[in-house]
């Protein structure tokens, strides 16, 4: 009996299997298959070593290069898609392509197809299936699959067997699994609406977004290409793939949205989120995407997550952020101005308010100026004739830096000690919303207004060309100004939808996002929409702007569009 049990365990023991009948996990360079895609993930986007040390390499024949200075994702990408610059193309090392051959178009004569004679005199397009010895090689040599040296821009690295096992092992495993929400047939997507956003905005939101999934398709001409035999090679036709839409409800207080978003993705996994709205913060919504790698486009939300690393959420703008680090570097323009000038920002307590007044706060100080004087209000406190004499006494010649609403905002032809001001005064636009045009003319000389968006007169023939569009199509106007938002969503989204082609991964999705011409042509909303590799906000800039007198009063720039 004894002798059984022994020969049981021995063979679970030799065969991978625990003697709790649970398989032991498979190891990759003694490590298990998790670490290693996580050490390796750390090499290619990091340069880091396993052993935490900086990867070294060389460049150009014997020039020494460490780590984070030239890594693979430089050139290849997150997703090991490749890129190209000018007339030099890095060609992809995603798992799928690096381990097949790479070889001319099937089919196609090169008179017929410019691309492919583009690419018959680029030798260095065509080689064998990568093995893991000549992956190896090329990584430490520069010899390729068909032992010819490849561009010496690619760094020769200096790896042990134990790291290029782990690195190899992580580009094999890199773009190659399906992701989360897509089948052969469909791409699914979802769109996040919070339950205190009023009716007419989510259907400002919800409904041109319905009407764009429900109408996009390929153009004809990418539709014909990807039926042709020049794309065949590379998936295109799988591109045709249909686009549903699911709306994803969140329902009370924003602590509880985690775990609800977590039942939806249960249910339903999607590929990316799009659009979306909440009158909120949209953090617990980012983090969400963040650990789940899901790809979040153009949410409406005036408070956004700043970073400068999170990678999944792509955002309009800064929102009221970007309003309030504008007046700070407007000001900081301002030659008239005392570099020691006193600022002071009044302001509620509220989530505008802080929001504002911490980039004003941030921004001024960053700028070598001494921290502005905050007056920052309860909730319930108002403002009266006293508050605002107090103000004017304590603060002679200081500029005011009011973020306030229009129910608070004070009559400035009456403002105690106004003279004795230095005739800078700063409102935001979004806080005072339709009060912004009913400024008295006595008022509006003294008054800069924060204005991230395009000019009315500058957008208006645009904004009424597709408001006759969203009518024609039978979708209702409920809120223009969301529902121009969500014209520059799809603007920017379609192309990226098209040129993924069969290769439907995030990491290139967002790619394709950051590589989309600039949206400068059609200003509906902002008068540029544009992305970098890393950037994360759309909308870069915001104008300062005052009114012009008389009954119908105009905006007019006092600065150029401030970039940020």
């Amino acid at each position: 009996m004894f002798f059984a049990l022994a020969l049981i365990v021995l063979f679970c023991t030799t065969h991978g299997i625990a003697a709790s009948g649970t398989p032991e996990p498979a190891l990759i360079a003694g490590v298990t298959s998790g670490e290693a895609l996580r050490l390796g993930e750390q090499m290619y986007r990091e340069g880091v070593l396993p052993s935490g040390e900086q990867m070294q390499s060389i460049v150009q024949g014997d020039i020494p290069v460490v780590g984070g200075n030239f890594t693979c994702t430089n050139c290849h990408q997150r997703s090991g898609f490749g890129s190209a610059e000018g007339l030099v193309r890095t060609t992809p090392i995603d798992g799928t392509r690096l381990f097949l051959p790479l070889s001319k178009f099937k089919g196609i004569p090169v008179a017929k197809s410019r691309r492919s004679a583009m690419i018959q005199n680029d030798e260095e397009l065509y080689r064998p299936a990568y093995t893991d010895e000549t992956l190896a090689r090329v990584m430490r040599t520069g010899e390729d699959s068909k032992g010819r040296q490849i561009s010496d821009t690619m760094p020769k690295y200096l790896l042990d067997g134990r790291d290029m096992e782990i690195l190899i092992y992580y580009l094999k495993n890199l773009s190659s699994v399906q992701e989360p929400g897509v089948t052969d047939e469909t791409l699914h997507l979802a769109t996040v609406i919070t339950d205190e956003v009023p009716k007419e905005d989510r259907e400002a939101m919800l409904g041109p977004l319905q009407f764009y999934i429900s109408n996009w398709r390929l153009s004809r001409q990418m539709e014909r290409s990807a039926r042709s035999g020049a794309y065949l090679q590379e998936g295109t036709a799988q591109a045709l793939r249909a686009v549903s839409l699911t709306v994803w409800d969140l329902k009370g207080p924003a602590e509880s949205w985690q775990t609800q978003l977590e039942e939806y993705y249960r249910k339903g996994p999607v590929f990316a989120l799009v659009g979306g709205i909440t009158t909120g913060e949209w953090a617990p919504i980012h983090r969400f995407c963040e650990k789940h790698k899901i790809p979040s486009v153009f949410p409406i939300t005036d408070f956004p997550v700043i970073s400068d690393t999170d990678w999944y959420t792509l955002y309009l703008s800064k929102g009221l952020y970007q309003e309030g680090e504008t007046a700070a570097r407007f000001l900081h323009g301002r030659d008239e101005l005392s570099r020691e000038v006193s600022v002071v920002q009044v302001f509620r307590k509220d989530r505008a308010g802080l929001a504002l007044s911490k980039y004003f706060q941030e921004t001024w100080q960053g700028l070598g100026h001494k921290a502005a004087q905050d007056h920052a209000l309860a909730g319930n406190e108002t403002l009266t004739a006293d508050f605002w004499k107090r103000l004017a006494f304590e603060h002679k010649n200081a500029v005011l830096v009011l973020w306030l609403t229009a129910k608070d905002f004070p009559d400035l032809a009456n403002f105690p000690g106004q003279k004795n001001q230095t005739g800078f005064i700063f409102a935001s636009s979004s806080l005072l919303g339709k009060r912004l045009y009913t400024l008295p003319d006595k008022e509006r000389k003294s008054v800069y207004i924060t204005y991230p968006y395009s000019l009315p007169r500058e957008a208006r023939v645009y904004r009424e060309n597709i408001a006759a569009s969203l009518k024609n199509n039978k979708v209702p106007i409920t809120n223009l100004d969301i529902e121009l938002k969500m014209y520059s969503l799809f603007s920017m989204l379609s192309g990226p939808l098209g040129r993924m082609r069969s290769y439907a991964y995030r990491d290139y999705f967002i790619e394709l996002l950051e590589a989309t011409p600039d949206l400068s042509v059609v200003p509906v909303t902002y008068p540029r929409l544009s992305f970098g590799s890393g950037q994360r906000y759309a909308s870069k800039g915001c104008y300062i702007v005052q009114l012009t007198e008389g009954p119908n009063p105009e905006l007019v720039k006092k600065s150029e569009w401030v970039i940020h």
